[in-house]
């Protein structure tokens, strides 16, 4: 319990200060150091994201910055893509996720490199 409590704040910091989304680091955290499945540690990620979610939602729209109707139409197609997702960790093998899934950390990689390089170049 401990070492999970102190993955998602390590998690949430290092992700906040990144911009990168935190399951980029909770799922292999929660692979490798509590021996979590890959869908066990993708699904705790994705459960992880409701409260925040919520809240920064409740903030956001007490500021005025939500358009009501567009969130409920993606909250929506969130929910579909959800099952979908679902649907298809349940039939590909565990080796296939894992690899699926570090594929998507190469890319998210990537593009923080490229941002990285992009503003590096502007201030020169």
């Amino acid at each position: 319990m401990i070492a999970a409590i102190f993955i998602g704040a390590a998690g949430g910091v290092v992700s906040g200060l990144l911009g990168v989304g935190g399951g980029i680091l909770f799922v292999p955290a929660l692979t490798l150091a509590l021996s979590l499945s890959q869908i066990k540690a993708e699904a705790t990620s994705l459960l992880a994201i409701i409260p925040v979610a919520l809240i920064g939602a409740a903030r956001q729209h007490r500021y005025g910055n939500v358009r009501v109707r567009d969130a409920a139409v993606l909250g929506v197609l969130s929910a579909l893509g959800v099952l979908a997702g679902v649907a298809l960790a349940n039939v590909l093998p565990q080796r296939a996720l894992k690899l699926s899934f570090a594929a998507l950390m190469l890319l998210v990689a990537a593009q923080f490199l490229r941002r990285w390089h992009r503003n590096r170049i502007k201030t020169g």
